[in-house]
């Protein structure tokens, strides 16, 4: 069975250079182990999603500027998350804030192509159906 996830899960992106970790904040009431759980919602750039390092998606605008100035020599540039859609599939079976729970199978998809994996959830005993 999949790991409720919570603040401070490890992430990684496709495109991205570096992991990064979800923020969750406590709005929703809801600890798990500690700090606060995370529903399918927690998926905002810049607020949940921190940056993965440096990007090198060539469907990526920054990317694709530096290296046509580069004369096509692909250049990363830094990580701006773009997920505007909430994670999937998530736990219907449990709520919290009436959405479903975030588990550590889900996936976030970038705009830009990345797809947001977990590589740990931040719980270690709690575990959702």
């Amino acid at each position: 069975m999949p790991n409720q996830v919570s603040m401070g899960a490890m992430m990684t992106c496709t495109f991205g250079a570096a992991p990064s970790s979800l923020v969750v904040l406590p709005v929703n009431k809801v600890l798990c182990e500690g700090p606060p759980a995370a529903n399918i919602m927690d998926h905002m750039p810049m607020v949940n999603i921190m940056p993965f390092g440096m990007c090198s998606s060539m469907a990526n605008p920054m990317v694709i500027a530096a290296t046509a100035a580069a004369l096509g020599v692909p250049t990363p540039m830094p990580c701006i998350p773009m997920t505007m859609a909430p994670w999937v599939p998530g736990a219907p079976t449990v709520l919290i804030a009436n959405m479903p729970a975030l588990d550590n199978v889900s996936k976030c998809l970038c705009n830009w192509g990345g797809a947001i994996a977990f590589t740990t959830a931040g719980t270690v005993k709690t575990m959702i159906p």
